[in-house]
């Protein structure tokens, strides 16, 4: 089985920031991608970011700059510092996980963390 354990969600204000944590443990043989999805109130999931095995990051769109991922490969650790954070990035965020186990290539999400945008 495998775990994540998010961490760091909360409320903050506009303009303000926020650092999401995201550790992975079972029985994990290669760890191929991590990363953020979320959800907003009354829409579907969507990409925040991902950071693969060679560092390689993607992002929505709607980053756009305000955003950074970072891995710790020792930890089987995956963070999100978000910065400049707006009304719209209220929402769950699910931390993810795409891994070898047992010989086959798996995809899982977190529990979520809330993000609430308050001021």
């Amino acid at each position: 089985q495998i775990q994540l354990q998010e961490s760091g969600g909360g409320l903050v204000q506009p303009g303000g920031s926020l650092r999401l944590g995201c550790q992975a443990s079972g029985d994990i043989e290669r760890i191929n991608v991590m990363g953020w999805y979320r959800e907003a109130p009354g829409q579907s999931r969507e990409l925040v970011a991902t950071i693969n095995s060679d560092r390689r990051t993607n992002y929505g769109d709607f980053v756009k700059g305000r955003f950074t991922i970072s891995r710790d490969v020792s930890k089987n650790a995956v963070y999100l510092r978000m910065s400049s954070i707006e009304f719209e990035d209220t929402g769950v965020y699910y931390c993810y996980l795409d891994a070898w186990r047992a010989g086959d290539r798996e995809g899982h999400y977190g529990r979520g963390t809330q993000v609430t945008v308050s001021s």
